[in-house]
């Protein structure tokens, strides 16, 4: 079967895996978790650490990451000799891991509806959304011509890049991949239609950010007219159910968006879990979940969401390569071999690999244990 396409990823969040449940909590307590981890990395050990995670992709039967980077300076903002200097070493790690990479520069100004930027979400900005697209562009022209690597652009989420600025974002590099953060948590919209007066969608709208090459990540709490104005745009929307499930967001209208006319793509995120069997379940079951009623998403369809348009929306004309299923796995011995036994018994486990997983297992230990080293 075709590669996956792991098509939203925070590389360093990997560090995370089992750190963040003891105390319960929220999204928001999560987030300070992860922004702890985000104040120590500097290239180098990002560079391992994504190298390493990458790797473990690889191990899952996916070739192409969409990797949403916002963690750009160095602490407190300061710009490092090459501003570029975070990029280039998640760029690095996918080569070095046997990967694709599409990497999504995030444009991160603000704490929330034009509260600057503070603490270390100073290490995501750039100041302005004019000074973040030169320095993206000048990323961008580094890679003209690459087949293994594409520079897109991406908005965080409304809170984080004010509603002035964000047509700057949407006009960067015309033709490149757009992704955003979108209506992930329902304070996020509260807030929004408190400022704004519109919804995320409604106002990303405007600001002329939905086309055909943007993808809404994680599209969880959508109002019946977000839902059409997706649909309208013919927007991809990238559901990462396993993180969506882990920090409590909910569930997104994944069929409705459908049937309006979106296109499904699926992604790791957090990368708390790293395959994409389980992504493609987890749409269904979920659905299940909350409706009652099996069969919403068919198989196929589902493996279409995490092969073809996802490569599709990262800008990537196909899967790169193939990946071969394991079919004498214990786990799948007695399942059909046909796309109900992919998506409803396979796991990452059940793909056959030339990677040593126990070397993959030893560069994750180590670039993990330095991370908590510096916390």
């Amino acid at each position: 079967m075709k590669a996956f396409a792991n098509c939203h990823s925070h590389a360093f969040h990997r560090a995370l895996r089992g750190r963040t449940h003891a105390d319960g909590g929220t999204f928001w307590t999560w987030r300070e978790q992860m922004y702890s981890l985000a104040a120590v990395l500097d290239p180098d050990l990002l560079h391992d650490l994504a190298t390493a995670t990458y790797a473990e992709m690889a191990l899952a039967g996916i070739s192409t990451v969409g990797e949403f980077h916002y963690l750009h300076h160095g602490p407190g903002g300061t710009p490092y000799d090459d501003s570029n200097a975070m990029g280039e070493a998640l760029i690095a790690a996918a080569r070095d891991a046997g990967m694709r990479i599409a990497l999504l520069d995030t444009c991160y100004l603000s704490t929330g509806f034009d509260a600057p930027a503070e603490g270390v979400q100073r290490r995501f900005s750039d100041g302005d959304a004019e000074q973040w697209a030169r320095r993206v562009e000048d990323l961008a022209a580094r890679y003209v011509g690459a087949t293994d690597v594409v520079i897109g652009t991406a908005i965080h989420s409304v809170r984080a890049v004010p509603a002035d600025q964000l047509h700057v974002v949407a006009r960067a590099i015309p033709g490149a991949p757009l992704h955003v953060h979108l209506s992930e948590q329902p304070a996020e919209n509260d807030e929004c239609v408190a400022a704004t007066g519109m919804t995320p969608t409604a106002l990303l709208d405007r600001a002329g950010v939905w086309s055909e090459r943007s993808t809404a990540v994680h599209a969880t709490h959508l109002t019946g007219p977000d839902i059409e104005t997706l649909g309208a745009r013919y927007a991809y929307v990238c559901f990462c159910p396993t993180t969506e499930r882990d920090l409590a967001d909910g569930v997104g209208p994944s069929r409705q968006l459908h049937e309006a006319g979106a296109r499904l793509t699926l992604g790791s995120d957090s990368n708390a879990v790293i395959d994409m069997f389980e992504e493609m379940r987890a749409v269904e079951m979920n659905e299940r979940l909350v409706s009652g009623i099996r069969g919403i998403w068919a198989a196929p369809e589902l493996i279409a969401a995490a092969t073809g348009s996802g490569h599709e929306s990262l800008g990537f004309a196909d899967a790169g390569r193939e990946v071969a299923i394991n079919w004498g796995s214990p786990r799948l011995a007695g399942v059909p071999q046909d796309d109900d036994g992919i998506v409803f018994a396979a796991s990452a486990a059940d793909v056959a690999s030339d990677l040593d997983p126990d070397t993959v297992a030893r560069d994750l230990r180590v670039a993990i244990a330095q991370c908590w080293s510096r916390v």
